[in-house]
């Protein structure tokens, strides 16, 4: 299962567990239950503190629960991690053996504070780049508190649970037998859920801030590279950011951010909050702004939360950045998670077998055609323009998979579902205005992102669409209020455009704190 290379490093690793670690798995005469106990025979190999039995009685198979001797730990992953949840598996064995995770000692301290049965059930798949993140928090606190069961279940291979629950969208979680969540979720987000005073208790914290010189608000590629920048000039610096990495986090490949020849966005986000995290910076993460308030007479702006809370700051960096664009249609909403997905890598795998719709034609789209093809049983591409926008590279790839379907000049007019799940879709051809219907079970939009500035409207100026108007530094039509990366007009929405933008603002906001705070 594992080869040399990836042997050697989780050796390495598990060279940190100081307390015997007890594997116990649950299998039948498959061969996925074959796979899963070579993997556990090979890890348990690799340390002396671990120890594998196969004589787990649990209902799901092939399945394996962790356990340390003495502790009431209730941790279990029904599949095999592999993929991207290699790392959720070796870190549980890491904080399983007594290894200390990187959570501050205020979230552990919230954790074993909880109160009540909290028994989670997570969905998974291994090409989901989101679901790590909530696999190793419920993960993390299954550990820190015997009041937490937590079992991570693939959902390619546990189908029958995946139908009768209906999912169509990882990572799906559900709560003592009821639906909790969807999509990524970090452990603050979870607890803030479920400890219903968390939200008053950091709303009271974030209102006794004193007033910051920079404030950036968003925690993306721009809002990190904006704070950086700023506490490197010594001032006092304050991010909230609604998710830190923003819309990296959605984001599989990564091969255009210079320098790195290749990256995933999980990953890229974890870096930049590591590198922010080397300075003076006081980050408020799962804050999202409400009310911008722009100052008079001199004073200071005000950045209202949705939690409640209140920011102050000589200057303000907006770096919201965007969100996936809707379609707008009938349907849409009523069966979104229910057929109609946003990330074809995290939701790709439950339609294995059946027939899905991708809708837009650029580089977005036909790649998500192109990955889609190799699980489904059909694809539709529907795009409105008379052709296809993606590059000719991506485009001859396309057209050379069988099961691919192109129509252009079309205009999707309606989602159809049968009140649980989608059915299909209905579009117009633009040519001849004629309805069409396209029976399927899956649809995923790639049309491309919308600002989030609906916050902002009648503050600062905004484009028809809804972006902010920035100049050459990144001011805003509000003095002392500067905007960068995806959320403004400048155009080109990459990674690397990003950074510099949010940088430029950051210098800018420095520069007018220093002719603003000079004697006359």
């Amino acid at each position: 299962m594992l080869d040399a290379t990836l042997k050697s490093q989780l050796k390495t690793y598990l060279e940190r567990v100081t307390q015997p670690i007890e594997i116990v798995a649950s299998l039948d005469d498959g061969a996925k239950s074959r796979e899963l106990h070579d993997l556990l025979v090979e890890i348990a190999g690799l340390s002396n503190l671990i120890t594998f039995s196969a004589d787990g009685a649990d209902a799901r198979r092939p399945s394996f629960s962790l356990n340390r001797p003495g502790a009431d730990i209730n941790l279990r992953f029904a599949g095999i991690p592999m993929g991207h949840e290699f790392t959720s598996l070796v870190l549980a064995l890491l904080q399983v053996g007594g290894h200390p995770s990187k959570a501050s000692a205020e979230v552990i301290e919230q954790i074993q504070a909880l109160e009540g049965q909290f028994t989670f059930e997570t969905y998974f798949s291994l090409s989901c780049q989101n679901c790590p993140d909530v696999v190793q928090a419920l993960n993390l606190m299954a550990v820190l508190n015997p009041n937490v069961r937590h079992v991570a279940i693939d959902g390619a291979l546990f189908q029958d649970e995946v139908e009768s629950r209906k999912i169509m969208a990882v990572p799906s979680i559900y709560l003592n037998g009821e639906l909790f969540g969807q999509g990524r979720m970090g452990l603050e987000e979870i607890l803030g859920k479920i400890d219903s005073n968390a939200g008053a208790r950091q709303a009271e914290k974030i209102n006794a801030k004193d007033a910051f010189d920079v404030l950036v608000v968003g925690g993306g590629p721009a809002g990190a590279a904006a704070a950086i920048y700023a506490a490197r000039k010594g001032i006092r610096t304050g991010i909230a950011a609604e998710r830190f990495g923003g819309q990296v986090l959605d984001t599989l490949a990564i091969e255009n951010f210079i320098s790195v020849q290749e990256t995933e966005g999980p990953k890229l986000a974890t870096a930049l909050e590591e590198h922010v995290k080397q300075y003076d910076v006081d980050i408020m993460n799962l804050q999202r702004g409400e009310a911008l308030i722009p100052a008079t007479d001199g004073g200071l702006h005000e950045v209202r939360l949705a939690g409640g809370a209140s920011l102050k700051a000589k200057t303000v960096i907006l770096a919201t950045g965007a969100r996936w664009r809707e379609m707008n249609v009938p349907g849409e909403q009523e069966y979104r998670a229910r057929g109609v997905a946003y990330c074809p890598h995290c939701d790709g795998p439950l339609f294995k077998g059946k027939r899905v719709a991708v809708i837009g034609g650029g580089n977005s789209g036909v790649e998500a055609a192109i990955d889609l093809a190799g699980i489904v049983a059909q694809v539709t591409l529907i795009e409105f323009d008379s052709q296809l926008r993606a590059d000719a590279v991506l485009q001859r790839k396309l057209h050379s998979l069988p099961n691919v379907k192109v129509i252009t000049s079309a205009l999707t007019t309606e989602v159809l579902g049968n009140g649980e799940k989608v059915t299909g879709l209905r579009y117009k051809d633009r040519t001849s205005d004629q309805q069409h219907e396209v029976a399927l079970e899956g649809i995923f939009v790639q049309i491309g992102l919308l600002p989030n500035t609906d916050w902002l409207k009648g503050t600062v100026e905004l484009s028809p669409r809804g972006e902010i108007i920035v100049d050459a530094k990144g001011q805003t039509s509000i003095p002392g209020v500067f905007a960068a990366g995806d959320v403004t007009t400048v155009p080109y929405k990459q990674i690397v455009i990003a950074v510099g933008e949010g940088a430029k603002a950051s210098l800018a906001a420095f520069d007018h704190l220093i002719r603003t705070s000079a004697p006359a």
